[in-house]
């Protein structure tokens, strides 16, 4: 459904003339793709073979039948023909051309668009899904909002992770503190998707919405991926995108359930006790530091365990580790002081 809903996106060809057939106050039915699946149901009509063009589009739907495309819509292979679906095939739908138009996506493997002149609407059939295009203007209108809520989740969200950041340098973690940084990032992850749903259908038109979701969602998936890293308990069959993966599957009232967050992760041997205390293991401070690979970051954590030990570490233990050297060290170390300086003047400023 989403590569069918780019492909009548604003901007595009097909949508051109889906607008067209529109505004002439005609309706439609057609059929993306040309397979001998699609052909064995075609009755009547006339082959083309023509380059498609919206100009095109619009006249031949002056015809009652169906409009059948390549699978890329840069050609229309037939058209006024009469699409004959398994009539089994069960459909939700009243008007006859949207029964078809169900049948035939639930049957075949290919988008079906049905534009209806009476309700001037355009409906997308994939498989057992129907979505029905909205204005322009509409699109815009939702997305903008969600723009705004995510905003206010990112502005939450740095405000757990200052917190978190503080707590690690002082060796203070708790559970508790932990999934309140990934509740708020699934949550912003989550209100992002919902915005690419809104980008996929805007198309050109959602140019300045993408700008801004992305402006918004730079580094929040790195460093919901290095927190987990951070404290999360690999096993034999336990790994991080499994870890990922679960958070990410959570329904909307189990992820606003710390203690249910907290089972599900299994950050701690308690299972979902929020008040058992954590070491941080450094990733995603040591990801903040200029100017320093993560391979190295991978080999400091290695080697020394915890994020509170690479802390204490002087200049010379670091630059023990392969791949440091001194002048490397020294940048760990000012660098982490740097943040451990900031992070606690910001927690009781």
């Amino acid at each position: 459904m989403v590569r069918a809903l780019a492909s009548v996106a604003p901007g595009t060809p097909l949508r051109e003339g889906l607008d067209r057939v529109l505004q002439a106050d005609r309706g439609a039915l057609i059929v993306v793709g040309d397979s001998p699946a699609v052909l064995a149901i075609c009755s009547g009509g006339f082959h083309l073979g023509a380059e498609y063009t919206p100009q095109r589009l619009s006249e031949l739907a002056k015809m009652d039948g169906a409009i059948i495309l390549a699978s890329d819509a840069s050609r229309i292979a037939w058209a006024n023909v009469h699409l004959v679906p398994d009539p089994r095939v069960p459909t939700t739908e009243t008007g006859t051309r949207h029964r078809t138009a169900e049948r035939v996506a639930r049957s075949i493997d290919v988008p079906v668009i049905s534009v209806s002149e009476d309700l001037s609407m355009i409906a997308v059939y994939r498989h057992g899904d129907k979505h029905r295009l909205q204005p322009t203007p509409v699109l815009v209108n939702r997305a903008n909002q969600a723009l705004q809520t995510l905003e206010r989740y990112k502005n939450r969200l740095e405000a757990v992770s200052s917190s978190l950041t503080a707590l690690e340098v002082e060796d203070l973690v708790t559970v508790r503190d932990v999934v309140a940084v990934l509740q708020r990032a699934e949550m912003v992850r989550r209100i992002s998707e919902e915005i690419d749903g809104y980008l996929v259908e805007l198309g050109d038109d959602g140019r300045l919405v993408l700008l801004q979701r992305n402006e918004l969602m730079g580094g929040v998936e790195d460093d919901r991926r290095l927190v987990i890293k951070d404290y999360f308990h690999q096993g034999r069959t336990w790994r991080l995108e499994q870890a990922m993966d679960q958070l990410a599957s959570l329904g909307t009232e189990d992820l606003l359930d710390l203690t249910r967050v907290a089972s599900v992760l299994r950050l701690s041997p308690d299972g979902g006790e929020l008040d058992a205390t954590l070491q941080a293991r450094g990733y995603r401070l040591l990801s903040k530091v200029p100017g320093l690979p993560a391979d190295l970051a991978e080999r400091l954590v290695g080697h020394f365990g915890t994020l509170a030990k690479v802390m204490r570490a002087t200049y010379d233990e670091l630059a023990e580790v392969a791949g440091v050297g001194e002048a490397r060290a020294r940048i760990v170390k000012d660098g982490l002081s740097r943040l451990a300086e900031t992070s606690i003047l910001d927690r009781y400023s």
